[in-house]
């Protein structure tokens, strides 16, 4: 165990645990090395970018996070965050899938799946605002696109109604320094309030109430930007949510 509060373990020793399913290994490079250079079978894909999502969609319980990427250098700095974070006993391998000699699978992976944030915000993370810019994560969650902003440098003030959540979130960024602040609140009371001008981002996902609409553009800055990705219509035909109040039309 370093300074670091990881340890970092040679492939061999990684091959071991991953057989006799001691470990959870999780993927830290792109989604184009996952596929075309191989990886550890049933291994999660997390990109090293995207680790900030982790405390708020990994669970804490279960086998310890085995970390690699394809060297082990960013997998060390994955696992330094996730010690960070909380993740006991977080295991980084040393050397990477360069040294494994292991089984390796060809799969296909989702950095946007359960364990990641949404594909909408990353693909326009050129929108963003610069580090320092102000951002409202609505109906926040557990928090993972909030963790992602504030890593990213924005100041993020996150909302929603769960205030399990929203304890949760908070200790995560007491824990890992970053600039959060949360607030529990109702979205569906009458008149809510969000801010007049205060921030360059306001981020919406997967959360539909019509009504919050004029409080959401009035939070805006002049010249500020609202992300907002929920579900269409066709989504009642493949599962929840199938109420037409929560859908939109194309």
């Amino acid at each position: 165990m370093g300074n670091a509060g990881f340890q970092s373990i040679p492939p061999g020793e990684a091959e071991r645990l991953v057989a006799e399913g001691r470990v959870r290994p999780i993927d830290v490079r792109t989604p184009a090395e996952f596929r075309s250079l191989g990886h550890i079978p049933g291994a999660l894909l997390l990109p090293v970018d995207l680790v900030a999502v982790a405390p708020a969609t990994l669970p804490r319980d279960g086998p310890p996070l085995l970390v690699y990427c394809e060297h082990g250098v960013r997998s060390a700095a994955a696992a330094r965050f996730l010690t960070a974070a909380g993740f006991p006993g977080v295991l980084n391998m040393s050397g990477g899938m360069s040294v494994w000699t292991g089984p390796r699978d060809w799969s296909e992976g989702d950095p946007f799946g359960a364990a990641g944030p949404c594909s909408w915000l990353v693909e326009n993370a050129d929108l963003l605002p610069r580090p320092g810019g102000r951002a409202l994560d609505v109906a926040c969650g557990r928090g993972r696109h909030a963790l992602l902003l504030a890593s990213a440098g924005l100041q993020v003030t996150a909302v929603d109604k769960d205030g399990t959540s929203i304890e949760e979130l908070a200790e995560d960024a007491r824990r890992l320094g970053l600039p959060i602040s949360t607030q529990r609140l109702d979205l569906e009371e009458e008149a809510v309030e969000l801010g007049d001008g205060m921030y360059d981002l306001v981020l919406v996902v997967h959360y539909l109430h019509r009504p919050l609409f004029p409080a959401l553009i009035q939070a805006l800055r002049p010249e500020g930007v609202l992300l907002y990705e929920t579900f269409t219509q066709q989504q009642a035909r493949r599962g929840h949510p199938r109420n037409p109040a929560f859908l939109l039309a194309p």
